[in-house]
């Protein structure tokens, strides 16, 4: 019988499948429910995010804050209207009825100002930040933001798992091919030969 034959020529090339990198886990999010506010101005799916119309990636997004702001100009504008109006009044300038009315529209400008609005802001990589003003009370948008930030931070998680799955097969594959090459190049009498001899093994018998 011969002692080496076509078998210890197979095993002499790597698998391709020994390296091939582990399958990805599935991915919880996929079948995560769709996320909007009441007004339907936001709306946050497992992929994206759709605000005030914008359509966004979320792999493309770095994160979001929420930030309640005051109108500035209003309330600076009822602030001095007001003290106007007493000034002027206290200096009889003003009857009281005008001057009820003129400090009446001032503190609503006031109070327009104070109220202020729900400052949104995407940071993009790589690009520049995107703002978006949103009414209403503070806390349910602080709750959409954060389920917000956790689907982006979970997109770039699986980005980079696949980035990793595809460079371990990269990896894999170089190292069969490499594999291979160094096998061809070996010849048929480096696997089938006996040390020192450059007879191949077909040729060699045990006899009993």
């Amino acid at each position: 019988m011969p002692i080496a034959g076509p078998h210890l020529e197979a095993a002499a090339e790597p698998s391709a499948a020994a390296f091939a990198a582990p399958p990805l886990p599935p991915d919880p999010y996929t079948g995560a429910p769709t996320v909007r506010s009441p007004d339907g101005r936001f709306v946050l799916t497992a992929t994206t995010l759709t605000i005030r119309g914008q359509a966004y990636a979320l792999r493309e997004l770095e994160r979001a804050d929420l930030l309640r702001v005051r109108w500035l100009l209003w309330y600076l504008l009822g602030a001095l209207g007001l003290a106007g109006v007493m000034i002027t009044y206290l200096q009889n300038g003003l009857r009281t009825v005008p001057a009820m009315a003129g400090m009446a529209g001032a503190a609503l400008l006031l109070a327009y100002g104070q109220r202020g609005t729900n400052r949104l802001r995407l940071f993009r990589l790589g690009r520049e930040t995107a703002h978006f003003a949103l009414p209403g009370e503070t806390l349910p948008w602080q709750r959409l933001t954060a389920e917000l930030n956790r689907r982006i931070g979970h997109a770039h998680d699986r980005v980079a798992a696949e980035a990793t799955a595809v460079l371990a097969a990269v990896a894999a594959a170089k190292a069969a091919a490499e594999a291979a090459a160094a096998a061809t190049a070996a010849g048929p009498g480096a696997l089938g030969g006996l040390p020192g001899l450059d007879l191949p093994a077909s040729n060699l018998y045990l006899r009993t």
